[in-house]
């Protein structure tokens, strides 16, 4: 197993391949054993294989994650409209899909799945109110099976992610927290937002990334430690706020993900936390 410190190093599966084989080759190669697993092959009969092959492997999986098939990630305005459980006409699919995903996950015997939520918006009382409450019946759904929904960050600031999950007051929704995402969506400081968001943060992706100078518009992403996320000052924040969990490596650019996977593994490992 590598570490950075006490924190295991592992990788989004998503980031290596979408074949459960192909996903343990990677994992040999780089040699770690800690996986962030997508689960949406286990949803709605796409693949009826894939539970059992994944239950086959001596993986330690740190989490899954789902998304849906509606989300368009082409520009920052395509995933404001079509992200998450927001869009009004594709809510009961994902509400089957989320359900669906929470039950592949506590029967994987794995404690957290995260997710996209959509763009928060409390400006919008009408569209704020919609999305607590599905948030609050996928909580729900989790708290019966056992599981944690971790909320990844990035579309709204940290101190709007904070008050939302204050306003939902609900122990099973707590954060995946992804540094990158913080910068690629142009949200402020991924050092100060791990101390807002401390109480929540049970996961953490390794993803570094430079902002875009014009507004409204991607940033793109960059190999850990060679962006804006600063990684020595991000790894002492969550080492200051008592972080627990896992550190996986998400990548999902360059042409070269393997090698800039193991890169990311050396440069946490020369932390030690």
């Amino acid at each position: 197993m590598r570490q950075c410190g006490n924190w295991p190093i592992g990788v989004c599966s998503w980031s290596l391949a979408a074949n459960v084989g192909e996903v343990g080759r990677g994992l040999r190669q780089l040699g770690l054993s800690h996986v962030h697993l997508a689960i949406g092959p286990a949803t709605e009969g796409r693949d009826p294989a894939y539970l059992s092959a994944v239950e086959a492997r001596d993986w330690t999986i740190s989490a899954t994650m789902i998304d849906f098939p509606q989300e368009d990630y082409s520009t920052l305005e395509t995933i404001r409209r079509t992200g998450g459980v927001a869009p009004d006409d594709c809510w009961e699919r994902n509400r089957r899909i989320f359900f669906e995903a929470a039950d592949a996950t506590a029967r994987l015997g794995v404690t957290s799945l995260s997710m996209h939520l959509g763009f928060i918006d409390h400006r919008d009382r009408a569209y704020a109110g919609k999305m607590r409450e599905r948030t609050l019946r996928l909580a729900d759904r989790a708290a019966d099976r056992g599981i944690r929904l971790l909320l990844e960050t990035g579309q709204e600031t940290a101190e709007d992610l904070k008050a939302f999950l204050v306003s939902l007051g609900h122990p099973a929704a707590q954060v995946n927290f992804d540094p990158g995402n913080v910068i690629l969506y142009g949200r402020g400081d991924p050092v100060g937002a791990v101390e807002t968001l401390a109480p929540w943060i049970k996961h953490v992706h390794i993803k570094d990334a430079v902002g875009n100078v014009q507004p409204g518009t991607w940033g793109t992403e960059v190999r850990w430690a060679e962006g804006q996320v600063h990684d020595g000052a991000f790894l002492q924040a969550l080492k200051r706020i008592g972080f627990e969990g896992t550190l996986a490596i998400e990548r999902e650019a360059g042409d070269s993900r393997l090698n800039d996977i193991g890169l990311a593994i050396e440069r946490l490992a020369a932390h030690g936390g």
